[in-house]
């Protein structure tokens, strides 16, 4: 078996720019798929694909999916990119789309089998004031929600009250504010999506203790800081959020803030969570080695693909600490089936992130995973489960406007991390 095409895909059915990478081989009838999305940058890892990576791979044999992954990483010498790490992985998910078709067996078979039937799962519920996240709480729990992400305006939140006349919100992410009028001139020289990160850690504490008074404690309650505070106030948040035993706290420092993870495992016992942005070991190792956090979540194809995920599980599992994927929508169905079928097959598994998935993504990848009573249900099918309709993807064609919400700006125009 050889190797006989290697294609991206652009599609975007739910309005966020997805990349899919199809590997086709000789016989007939036999391909692979594998996300590559990484949606600030499409075609960037596009042209990598059909540049590099293409050229590199026809005529060789597909099942040798470790020698490939090592041999596509090392070929551009620099590496640890995001823009190769997601064309990498998007050839790699594919790599064992075709392999577990050979085999007749789903990919979790391949991995060891299933250690559970289904995935539980997280769902955001997100509100202007704290009625209003409550209400959307309640309406996933109805629906057999075990977890929910609590935020209320997004990341980093908003001001007090969106009616002051000084308040504004920014014109292409209105769920971040600013509440200084005289910064109104500075932002238009400074666009972003402007909020205030010293009344959002304040609103947060009394947020969960508002929900908790409403919904008890048996439902799993999570929260993401999204890296928008300072180190010391993300450890002040964490602190404070100790007696609404949150399933996990996101994100609460930058990847390239480790040392601070050691002083915040030493002031307070939250679960921490952490790791979509990483895409090198030398940021995850010390996390784990360390013991600094409970939940790895990690994006997979920032990583390169299942096979560097599959060996981060391992690692995470030797130290006690459990998967919780990255699955926003700025994945695709494949991308999320993959996820999936690590999550049946690792016995650290903790959650796992999800979105809704609505018909047009449905109509584009028949197979997509269906989440039902709190869980993702995969269908299991041969390799990951999920096809992908090429004519009906062309209907959904990618826009690239430019990108506000990754300018998060405090109320003086100083630019943090999105």
């Amino acid at each position: 078996m050889k190797i006989t095409n290697v294609k991206p895909i652009l599609t975007a059915p739910d309005g966020i720019a997805l990349v899919v990478v199809k590997v086709e081989t000789d016989q007939a009838g036999l391909y692979g798929l594998g996300c590559a999305t990484f949606t600030q940058r499409p075609t960037l890892v596009a042209k990598a694909v059909e540049d590099y990576l293409a050229p590199l791979l026809q005529g060789r044999d597909p099942a040798n999916i470790e020698d490939l992954w090592h041999m596509m990483y090392v070929n551009s010498y620099w590496r640890n990119g995001p823009v190769l790490n997601n064309a990498i992985s998007g050839v790699d998910m594919a790599l064992w789309d075709i392999k577990g078709k050979v085999a007749n067996m789903p990919v979790y078979d391949l991995l060891g089998g299933k250690c559970r039937e289904a995935a539980m799962v997280y769902r955001h519920a997100d509100g202007r004031e704290p009625k209003e996240v409550l209400d959307n709480v309640l309406k996933y729990q109805a629906e057999g929600a075990l977890a929910v992400r609590l935020q209320m305006g997004g990341y980093g939140g908003r001001v007090k009250d969106l009616n002051k006349k000084n308040t504004r919100p920014s014109r292409k992410a209105p769920q971040a504010t600013h509440r200084m009028k005289t910064m109104d001139n500075m932002q238009s020289n400074f666009p972003g999506a402007y909020y205030d990160p010293d009344w959002y850690a304040r609103s947060i504490p009394p947020l969960f203790e508002y929900v908790r008074g409403k919904v008890g404690y048996d439902l799993f309650l999570l929260h993401d800081i999204h890296e928008r505070l300072t180190p010391i106030d993300a450890i002040r948040m964490a602190k404070a959020l100790e007696p609404y035993r949150l399933f996990f706290l996101e994100d609460p420092l930058a990847p390239d803030q480790i040392e601070w993870f050691r002083r915040l495992r030493d002031q307070c016992a939250t679960p921490i969570a952490m790791g979509e942005l990483h895409n090198n070991p030398l940021e995850w190792r010390p996390l784990i080695a360390e013991q600094l956090i409970d939940f790895i979540r990690a994006h997979i194809s920032q990583l390169g693909g299942l096979t560097p995920a599959r060996k981060l599980a391992a690692l995470c599992e030797s130290f006690g600490v459990r998967t919780a994927w990255h699955g926003p929508g700025d994945v695709s169905p494949i991308g999320h089936a993959a996820n999936l079928h690590l999550d049946l097959a690792c016995h650290n598994f903790g959650i796992q992130e999800v979105i809704f998935f609505g018909e047009p993504l449905k109509e584009v990848f028949p197979g997509t995973p269906e989440l039902r009573e709190g869980f993702l249900w995969p269908n299991d099918k041969p390799g990951f489960g999920v096809d992908l309709d090429e004519k009906k993807a062309a209907r959904y064609p990618i826009s690239i406007p430019p990108i506000e919400w990754t300018q998060s700006r405090w109320p003086d125009g100083t630019i943090w991390t999105p």
